[in-house]
């Protein structure tokens, strides 16, 4: 009897125990799973968030503004006024609808009008671009006009006293007097493979070996009409890349496409060749020894006095830069400053030319991005703007008369995120620094023409956006805008990612960190880890705002039962010159961040699952996928690298040659994801587009064959038709594939075969 009694108290005592034991995630997989990650894509995700964000369109100076937004009655736009500071719905939008249907027999729906540019003029006049056609909607009397939009010719330029034309023909230069008619040949160089006022379009294809490029065409007049700056697009020695068409329906055989492009190290690029014409004088000069490689570039701009140019030059390798000034006569150069660094130098500077003979420039050079006054004639420092550790992200306003420069900075304010972004604004000799938006969290910021106002958007990836009216010079909340909505998401019941932080590898450092859970979540069980990776270094990936977190690839990827993490390591770009300098030399080593940090997660947060980890990425992010499989053998189980430029000796030139290093070394060698390939242990798929011109195809072949030389499996998936874009998150058919490689792969369930998803137009 008591051994009776005891045994079914020992199984409860089990069950009771079992319900606090992690559940490992058995989770079959339904097409309600997919739905439910559908749901999160981005042509479906942005529409079931309401107010999202405001980005202004000014009318009537800084009198108003008109914006667009998602509604619960669909896309709505909004006009707010800044002297009565209310928000109201622009105009009646079936009126609308119905005024446009009834002109051209098209049935529009109200919910989502097509109409772009839309603006407001006299209070009753609606303007908007549609079908190729400017529109006038006189709302006193329901009018609808259209006139057909005058396609831009892209292929010539007018001088700004309207006299002139530019324009190329046989690879020259030719200018018209729009009075006369008469034509003037300026150049007379100019012939196939050299060619003046052109450039070379990043993406520009040629069918066959020998078959014509785009045309392009740029001239830069100077403002007194009388001179033109211009470049000669030299392809002479260039080399190409190839890529091969097998998608065309109608042919048989694959077509042949070709490009130019350079790769790290290489001297056979295309060239760009600065040239001045005087059109009185009938003079022409080249500049040959201010040539630069297309992929820099070189951009001048004109004096309003028109007797001079100034601008940005970067040496190969962008470990210096010079601003100079160019005499238009005398064609000598000016260095006004200069800046040099061992590994590279920002290429983004802030810039303005201010009208007393002074400058104000950023520069890292103390470690950290800020502003300098420089004296315009002499280059000389005059003192510093701003003063930190922080980083300035943009000069976003210059009050002239009043001597104040607004600007952008991350990292100010103590113990907060240091990527969030605020608007300070502080005289030019650098007093008065003030603190404009003060909320802990990201702030978007636009400012009205006059600079009266400023719309601010702030939010964090858990805390939706607050669209603010604000007064520019105190940063006063005068009005509120609107607030996202996310009423639809938390029916579905949806969870804010989760900010996280966590030590480098150089083990002092925080670094940031977040993460993404399915609604289905269940913390008594175990799921399976996800890396979404793209290290840079010239951006920083984690979501910041609101936005970014919604609208990417981690909530959708989650919701099929993972927990999908995104890690800002040492080597990205929004911290100091120190923490980006980490990746210099040095960009195989990016996801050895991710590894830590996702481990010190796991130790806190039990339902992670450390032994299951998987990693996907983009282009970039595909070389972070394939490398961390290598480097990581034994904590990446799993990888998807799409369009991964997996040696970078294969990759456009400018960005290897300014992140990784110039000229090329063993580094290059040593950190190629094909030189490594012996080392993969897990599943990996690799995809790309067979007509991928940013990132060509050819180092995913590479890899594959040196995998396959190596003996070990892997999966390899290529797009025919595609380029560079694809699984994107508005989701496509590799959005599926990438999906079941890690629910079969990680998860260890079984995707539903020939699922199509559901992808919203």
């Amino acid at each position: 009897m008591n051994k009776l009694k005891y045994f079914p108290s020992s199984i409860s005592l089990l069950l009771i125990a079992a319900l606090f034991l992690p559940l490992k995630l058995q989770a079959q997989i339904t097409e309600d799973t997919y739905h439910r990650a559908e749901y999160f894509l981005l042509n479906s995700i942005q529409k079931e968030v309401y107010h999202l964000e405001v980005i202004p369109s000014w009318t009537e100076g800084s009198r108003a503004f008109l914006h667009s937004t998602y509604t619960a009655e669909g896309k709505r736009f909004f006009k707010t006024d800044t002297q009565k500071l209310e928000t109201n719905l622009a105009f009646d939008h079936e009126k609308l609808a119905k005024l446009l249907s009834d002109k051209t027999g098209e049935n529009l729906d109200h919910r989502d009008l097509p109409i772009e540019r839309v603006s407001m003029t006299n209070g009753n006049k609606v303007t908007f671009v549609w079908r190729s056609h400017n529109w006038i909607w006189n709302t006193e009397n329901d009018s609808v006009e259209s006139i057909p939009m005058s396609e831009r010719n892209e292929m010539e330029a007018f001088s700004p006293d309207k006299k002139w034309k530019a324009y190329s023909k046989g690879y020259n230069l030719y200018v018209k007097n729009l009075a006369t008619g008469e034509e003037t040949q300026v150049s007379f160089d100019g012939r196939k493979d050299f060619e003046y006022a052109s450039y070379y379009g990043w993406s520009d294809l040629m069918s066959g070996e020998n078959g014509e490029r785009p045309p392009h065409f740029t001239v830069n007049w100077s403002p007194d009409s009388k001179k033109i700056y211009t470049q000669i697009v030299d392809l002479r020695i260039a080399e190409k890349m190839y890529l091969l068409d097998f998608s065309k329906d109608e042919k048989f055989r694959p077509e042949l496409l070709s490009y130019y492009r350079g790769s790290p190290g290489d001297s056979t690029v295309v060239m760009y060749i600065p040239v001045i014409f005087d059109l009185e004088n009938k003079t022409e000069k080249k500049l040959p020894k201010l040539s630069s490689p297309h992929f820099i570039g070189i951009n001048l701009r004109w004096a309003n006095d028109s007797k001079s140019l100034s601008g940005f030059y970067f040496p190969r390798g962008f470990k210096e830069f010079q601003f100079l000034e160019l005499d238009a006569e005398t064609i000598q150069t000016r260095k006004i400053y200069s800046e040099y660094s061992p590994t590279h130098i920002n290429r983004e500077n802030a810039f303005r030319r201010l009208e007393n003979e002074q400058f104000i420039i950023s520069s890292e050079k103390s470690g950290w991005n800020q502003l300098y006054l420089h004296d315009w004639n002499t280059g000389k420092e005059l003192h510093p703007i701003t003063n930190g550790e922080f980083v300035v992200n943009r000069l976003t306003f210059w009050d002239e008369e009043n001597g104040i420069i607004y600007f952008e900075a991350s990292g100010k304010e103590a113990g907060e995120n240091p990527y969030f972004n605020h608007l300070y604004r502080v005289n030019l000799d650098g007093s008065n620094l003030q603190l404009l938006t003060p909320e802990n969290a990201y702030h978007e910021v636009h400012i009205s023409p006059d600079g009266k106002f400023a719309v601010d958007n702030y939010s964090t990836a858990n805390q939706p956006t607050q669209s603010i009216l604000i007064d520019l010079k105190t940063g006063e909340h005068l009005h509120k805008i609107s607030e996202a909505d996310i009423s639809n998401l938390t029916a579905r019941g949806y969870r804010f990612p989760v900010p996280f932080t966590a030590t480098a590898k150089d083990r002092k450092t925080e670094i940031q960190g977040v993460y993404f859970l399915p609604t289905t979540f269940d913390q008594r069980k175990k799921y399976p880890i996800i890396d979404y990776t793209y290290t840079g270094p010239h951006t920083s990936t984690v979501p910041k705002t609101f936005k970014a977190a919604i609208l990417g690839h981690q909530q959708a990827t989650a919701e099929l039962g993972f927990v999908v993490v995104t890690v800002d390591g040492l080597g990205g770009a929004g911290r100091s010159k120190a923490f980006a300098d980490v990746s210099y030399n040095n960009l195989g080593d990016g996801t050895t961040d991710h590894v830590l940090a996702i481990t010190q997660l796991a130790e806190k947060e039990k339902y992670l699952d450390i032994n299951r980890v998987g990693i996907f990425g983009h282009s970039a992010g595909g070389y972070d996928a394939g490398r961390a499989m290598l480097l990581h053998p034994d904590f990446y189980k799993v990888g998807v690298a799409s369009a991964g430029d997996h040696d970078f000796r294969m990759e456009k030139a400018w960005w290897p040659e300014m992140y990784m290093g110039y000229p090329v070394g063993n580094y290059y060698h040593e950190q190629s994801n094909i030189t490594n390939a012996a080392n993969l242990k897990g599943h990996l798929l690799l995809a790309h587009g067979g007509i991928d011109e940013n990132v060509n195809p050819s180092a995913t072949f590479k890899l594959a064959e040196n995998l396959i030389k190596a003996g070990k499996d892997f999966d390899l998936f290529i797009w025919p038709s595609r380029n560079h874009s694809f699984g994107r998150p508005p989701g496509d058919y590799f959005t599926k594939k990438r999906w079941d490689y890690f629910i079969e792969h990680l998860m260890g369930e079984k995707p539903i075969r020939h699922y199509q998803l559901q992808v919203t137009k």
